[in-house]
């Protein structure tokens, strides 16, 4: 570990104030060792050997973060809830908004056991059957999460679906305006202004009502170890709110790739390997999520081009907080050039020259 990363590390952990919070709840242990995932880019994820345990905290990113961001107490209420439910999740353990132990709030998970696929698809994967099976559950299980009954599961007051998708054109923008305040003195990504303009105009008035992830795409779930492929695990649900399920839909397919796309305008948070033979198209994917959820798929472009002014926001955020000099990851400062790509990549979408 880096002079800087261990500095880093030492930001996100106090392992004695850890030791003795997880002491009070679990019970005392010998074996105690906790580390930095190196993935995402959000929230911090750390792995902890406790005992005969393996565990998973899931904490905001020191310094300064936009209003709404990072909140990991409102990701485990949900987790929690959906326990006992079809959506398959990790097992919750404990969360804490005693900022004496970590400095922030902080939730723990029990750690799963299988794959995610992010950098390229598992070797066992590698047949045509595998691979369509591949794109199944991870439209399966997003109809599960759609299908859960929020007032049955105790988060009835978990968000305002009404007007969802309208706030959500609002809060990225917001979004938009907090991390211009420091990186607009670096470059300026004007698209930004007429690719919003466009998302006010043509957002839908009426839309379904459903729980909604968030941040729903590959990299997010995770694979049970063997063949068929078995989706065992659904992540990062900080994003998760009661809403439109078309915004799930579309932020999954934005990350979905067929054969001839357009190179990556973030190749650094896009898997290419789907555009392999035996993945199913985007096409595809929508038929089967409308015959399981009976949800049609109308409004392509404005879900598409939503989905992708997220991602710049989320990248801006990013950049901004690396300005800023509170984030060591190596992503950051790449979001001087991506972000204005991801910009370009929304008036794509727009003039139809993205198509699903």
């Amino acid at each position: 570990m880096s002079d800087d990363s261990e500095a880093y590390f030492r930001r996100l952990v106090d392992p004695p104030a850890l030791r003795e919070r997880l002491s009070a709840e679990l019970g005392p242990v010998d074996e105690f060792d906790v580390r930095r995932h190196p993935e995402g880019h959000s929230n911090e994820t750390l792995f902890v050997t406790y005992g005969d345990r393996e565990l998973v905290i899931r904490r905001p990113p020191p310094g300064a973060t936009a209003e709404t961001a990072h909140d990991v107490l409102r990701e485990y209420r949900v987790m929690d809830a959906l326990q006992d439910t079809a959506v398959p999740l990790p097992e919750t353990v404990l969360a804490c908004d005693d900022h004496d132990v970590l400095g922030s709030d902080f939730y723990v998970m029990g750690r799963t056991a299988g794959d995610v696929l992010r950098d390229d698809e598992p070797e066992r994967f590698a047949a045509p059957e595998h691979r369509r099976r591949v794109g199944e559950e991870l439209v399966d299980t997003l109809a599960a999460i759609h299908a859960v009954d929020p007032e049955a599961v105790g988060l009835g007051d978990f968000g305002r679906p009404a007007g969802f998708t309208e706030r959500q054109v609002n809060r990225w923008a917001k979004q938009f305006q907090w991390a211009f305040e420091v990186t607009a003195e670096d470059r300026e990504v004007p698209e930004i202004a007429a690719v919003t303009e466009w998302l006010r105009d043509n957002c839908p008035a009426d839309h379904e009502h459903a729980l909604v992830h968030g941040d729903y795409k590959l990299d997010n779930v995770m694979f049970a170890p063997g063949t068929p492929p078995e989706l065992v695990a659904v992540f990062d649900w900080e994003l998760s709110a009661l809403g439109d399920p078309l915004t799930d839909l579309g932020w999954m397919l934005s990350f979905w790739r067929d054969p001839g796309d357009p190179a990556p305008a973030t190749p650094e948070l896009t898997s290419t390997f789907m555009e392999r033979e035996g993945y199913p198209s985007r096409r595809d994917l929508v038929a089967r999520y409308e015959d399981a959820t009976g949800i049609e798929y109308e409004h392509d472009r404005f879900y598409r081009t939503l989905a992708v002014y997220k991602l710049a926001a989320l990248g801006e955020m990013f950049y901004r907080r690396y300005l800023e000099g509170n984030s060591d990851d190596p992503l950051y400062p790449t979001m001087e050039t991506r972000v204005p790509a991801l910009a370009e990549r929304c008036l794509r979408i727009i003039d139809g020259e993205e198509p699903l």
